[in-house]
């Protein structure tokens, strides 16, 4: 029973002792660590998370930066290839073409060399034969109408002759004239189509880059990741361990069972107030019995002797159980604190 002072020397020793005792008792982690090992483990390991969790994040964020840089990347690549197939395609028709005037050309050449040869075929058997005279010419026509019409066919034989040389001349030159302008605009068509390939390539490029940043940005986030979720299973480890400590050194500080029990109240109170024996009385609060009541106590819970210790343990426990009352009363006993029940 609580008393204001204790000289019992056996009894304070036994209290300044049971603790440690009862630590000594309790079974270790898996690992062998204390409690204060433990702790220590779960802090720095709630440190450390903490730490990989923010670089975790960071990595995140980079990750998307690099991610949006190159969806802007790839989407300016698709334009720049847009405006590439566009210029290339411009090129084939021109060169289509420009190959399809050199066509025209050479056939012109060609047809301009036969219609030359055959103008001068004509000339030459023109100067050859022997022009009629006008007598002969006046005496084959029937009459002045066809002689009129002789002389008009002869003119229009040696025009004709002669505009389609000029048609031909003039359809060379046209066509001389279109290839130097088509020539002219492939060559500016290709160093334009060459130029967007270089953009298109310098783009490309870029963008391989980023996405090489991004890739190793997720490595790294990913490597984070992984020593946060091993660092946060360790942490739960250590503290299923320390829990399951705790929880041993409770049930131990209010277990009720111990030697010469069972007890009304915990083993560790009766063990820190008379190591369970039923002590007489001692010489400063008269404290006796096996829980230590005083004789005010005793007396005030209905105890049938002067003493507690003169009374059975059956008696002494059922008295003891009433003023425990199931853990409220614990404060009746100075022990209580010291064994860190209260």
């Amino acid at each position: 029973m609580p008393h204001p002072r204790r000289h019992r020397l056996a009894a304070l020793l036994l209290a300044l002792c049971l603790p440690a005792l009862v630590w000594a008792l309790l079974p270790l982690g898996a690992s062998g660590q204390s409690q204060d090992e433990l702790q220590q483990t779960i802090d720095g390991s709630k440190a450390r998370e903490g730490r990989l969790a923010d670089a975790a994040a960071r990595l995140g964020r980079l990750e998307q930066a690099a991610a949006r840089g190159v969806a802007k990347l790839q989407a300016r690549q698709a334009e720049v290839q847009a405006e590439l197939d566009r210029s290339q395609a411009r090129l084939t028709v021109t060169e289509t073409e420009l190959a399809r005037q050199r066509a025209r050309l050479n056939r012109l050449r060609e047809r301009l060399r036969d219609d030359r040869e055959q103008l001068a075929g004509m000339l030459r058997a023109a100067y050859v034969t022997a022009p009629p005279d006008v007598v002969t010419v006046v005496m084959e026509a029937e009459g002045f109408e066809d002689l009129l019409t002789r002389v008009e066919f002869a003119r229009r034989v040696q025009k004709a002759g002669a505009s389609v040389v000029e048609a031909v001349r003039n359809g060379r030159n046209d066509a001389k004239r279109q290839r130097g302008r088509l020539t002219k605009t492939a060559a500016r068509q290709r160093e334009v189509t060459a130029t967007v390939r270089r953009q298109r390539d310098a783009v490309a490029q870029m963008a391989a880059a980023v996405q090489a940043r991004q890739a190793a940005l997720a490595q790294a986030r990913a490597a984070r990741l992984q020593a946060l979720r091993a660092t946060r299973g360790s942490r739960l480890k250590a503290q299923k361990t320390l829990k399951k400590l705790l929880d041993a050194q409770a049930k131990a500080a209010v277990d009720k069972r111990g030697p010469g029990g069972p007890w009304a109240i915990p083993w560790a109170i009766v063990q820190c107030e008379s190591g369970g024996q039923n002590l007489p009385p001692n010489k400063g609060a008269q404290a006796s019995g096996y829980y230590q009541f005083i004789p005010s106590t005793w007396k005030g819970m209905g105890g049938s002797t002067p003493h507690a210790y003169q009374a059975s343990k059956a008696e002494q426990d059922r008295l003891a159980a009433r003023l425990w009352n199931n853990g409220a009363g614990a404060s009746n006993w100075d022990c209580a604190a010291i064994v860190g029940i209260i």
